[in-house]
């Protein structure tokens, strides 16, 4: 389990587990309203076994081996929670930024994000601008 900077979990869950089904797990995870985000890793590849652990609600399901792993932590486990890619680079222990830029994708979502904390950030300096005009 990982903590993001949002405060969320990340929980990377495998299917075929010694002990049962990942399944389970993601179902009790949900039935209790954890606010974790799921990322199931399994061997388990056919569209079917896919549908079924998103449809119980994993965020992700990656197949073995983990050349997309890699893809998928870069994007959806840390550059989407603000980690920055300089950062992203150093854990997924490359020696270019532009390999980590390979793996990484930037959704549109966290463009979005983006846009808007820096639209607030002008708003918030026109505003304290506009409070020491009016006390000057």
């Amino acid at each position: 389990m990982f903590k993001c900077t949002t405060g969320y979990d990340i929980i990377i869950l495998d299917i075929n587990l010694v002990s049962g089904s990942g399944l389970d797990i993601l179902k009790t995870l949900k039935k209790e309203k954890k606010k974790a985000g799921v990322i199931i890793i399994s061997a388990n590849n056919s569209l079917t076994d896919k549908l079924e652990g998103l449809d119980l609600g994993a965020d992700d399901y990656i197949t073995k081996p983990f050349h997309l792993a890699r893809h998928t932590f870069a994007t959806t486990v840390t550059l989407t929670n603000g980690v920055p890619i300089e950062s992203v680079s150093k854990m997924l222990g490359h020696k270019s930024l532009k390999t980590t830029q390979h793996y990484a994708k930037i959704l549109d979502r966290k463009v979005s994000e983006d846009m808007q904390a820096l639209k607030n950030k002008f708003l918030e300096q026109k505003l304290i601008i506009l409070i020491l005009k009016i006390f000057k």
